[in-house]
């Protein structure tokens, strides 16, 4: 197997047993990392020079609706159930299986080239088996370590009235021909299974879904973000977690609206929570859950959800979470008329935490992804520190979470295959302007047939 070795001017590891480093290196064994330390001496068929250099863990999006890329930024002031009203009830219901493969394309080159090595892809436009395998087939192509998350999408408005979204059960049959696709628990791409959950769906529905995900072996995540008065179910998450049908395989994302009771019920069942910040302060009242999961103990993992609405860079994603909990805390502190913080309540590297150990836990990939330990996977990001906006470095745990963005990524590793370097994916160019340029038709042609006007048509 191939050996590569990094040599770096910073190594953050987020592991406490490897600590950070200084003119440190890393050694690349095949797909995973064989050591890190300094002056390794070992025999080497490449050595990447990066005396400039910040090697980190790469990033882990948690929830992305990745087949939305095409839309981007359509939504940034789109008012309260435009997003529901123009995209799920009209655009998504255009969708068919190349349109799926162009976004999650695009999508997912995107990330990479943000410094993102694991996406979790909520592909929940789904209607048909081979707008899934396209889906798949996108990810396949570019490198990224990848759960796609298959759920079921919306229909056209006469196809909901014989199936209302509230009662949609997952297909077995498809559910059972990806996940046969996707057998292998330990490769590049692997498998979840959306659930619509109490907030979006009946509870007969919901706990079919559930137990279908469990005969299948696969994790399985739902949307929590309504307040319970307006649940299709106001029970929420509470009969399942009497009937043990959720526990540390789900993962909820949202959750601004869950009491504290049913949030620590969750927790103590081992449900994994992911926040996206930037969605969340578009169209939420309730707070994000960074704080109130960090203060159950836990560690809270971070998604962008929508590109048409928010910036789809984890950098950003990761700042604004950082910056928004630290606000919270300045918030309560004064309400309950306590003395000024002498120490920062929450440290940069808690919210780096967020970004990829908290993501690796909430996508059951823990033992494989979120820290540069050596016997994980290669999965490395290195962030040019010479870049005008980062020098001079003095604290590279600063520099990544209060200074990056996915312009500094100069090199990214996925499973030890590099996919980024010198600052330019390692894609054939011609076929991505192509299918960028496919992109841009397959929008036109979606927004045109839901008969959306976007600025400047």
């Amino acid at each position: 197997m191939r050996r590569t070795l990094l040599k770096c001017g910073w190594i953050v590891s987020m592991d406490p047993a490897v600590g950070d480093l200084r003119d440190g290196e890393i050694l690349v064994h095949g797909d995973r990392i064989a050591a890190v330390g300094r002056q390794l001496g070992a025999e080497v068929d490449e050595v990447i020079e990066a005396p400039a250099m910040i090697a980190m863990p790469g990033l882990v999006n948690a929830h992305l609706h990745t087949w939305q890329t095409g839309l981007r930024a359509i939504g940034c002031e789109w008012a309260h159930g435009e997003y529901f009203k123009y995209l799920h009830g009209g655009m998504a219901t255009q969708y068919g299986p190349e349109d799926n493969y162009l976004g999650n394309l695009i999508g997912a080159l995107n990330q990479i080239d943000g410094g993102c090595t694991t996406l979790n892809d909520y592909c929940h436009n789904i209607t048909s088996t081979e707008q899934a395998e396209r889906s798949i087939d996108a990810l396949e192509e570019t490198g990224i370590r990848a759960v796609f998350t298959l759920g079921a999408g919306k229909l056209p408005p006469e196809g909901e009235a014989r199936e209302p979204f509230e009662r949609r059960i997952n297909p077995r049959e498809r559910v059972a021909h990806i996940r046969a696709r996707l057998a292998d628990d330990a490769g590049l791409v692997t498998m979840a299974l959306a659930v619509a959950g109490p907030h979006w769906a009946e509870m007969e529905p919901t706990r079919i879904n559930l137990r279908l995900a469990r005969e299948m072996g696969l994790r399985s995540s739902s949307h929590a973000t309504k307040r319970p008065e307006l649940a299709i179910d106001p029970r929420g998450y509470y009969p399942l977690l009497d009937e043990g049908l959720i526990g540390a395989d789900h993962s909820v994302v949202h959750g601004n609206y869950l009491s504290d009771d049913e949030l620590k019920r969750l927790f103590d069942a081992g449900v994994t929570f992911c926040a996206t910040v930037q969605t969340e302060l578009r169209g939420y009242a309730g707070d994000p859950l960074v704080g109130r999961v960090r203060a159950l103990g836990g560690t809270p993992s971070l998604g962008v959800d929508v590109e048409p609405r928010v910036s789809g860079e984890m950098f950003r994603e990761m700042h604004v979470a950082l910056l928004y909990a630290l606000s919270v805390c300045q918030r309560e502190n004064a309400r309950d008329a306590k003395p000024p913080f002498s120490t920062v309540p929450i440290r940069s590297r808690e919210a780096l935490a967020w970004a990829t150990i908290g993501g690796a836990e909430a996508l059951g990939l823990q033992d494989r992804i979120g820290t540069l330990t050596p016997g994980k996977k290669a999965d490395i990001v290195l962030l040019d520190g010479d870049d005008l906006n980062l020098f001079p470095v003095h604290d590279p745990v600063l520099s990544i979470v209060e200074q990056a963005n996915a312009g500094n990524v100069d090199t990214v590793l996925i499973d030890g295959v590099i996919r980024k370097r010198n600052k330019a994916l390692v894609f054939p160019p011609d076929v991505r302007r192509r299918r960028m340029e496919q992109l841009a038709a397959s929008v036109a042609r979606i927004m045109d047939e839901a008969s959306y006007v976007p600025f400047g048509r």
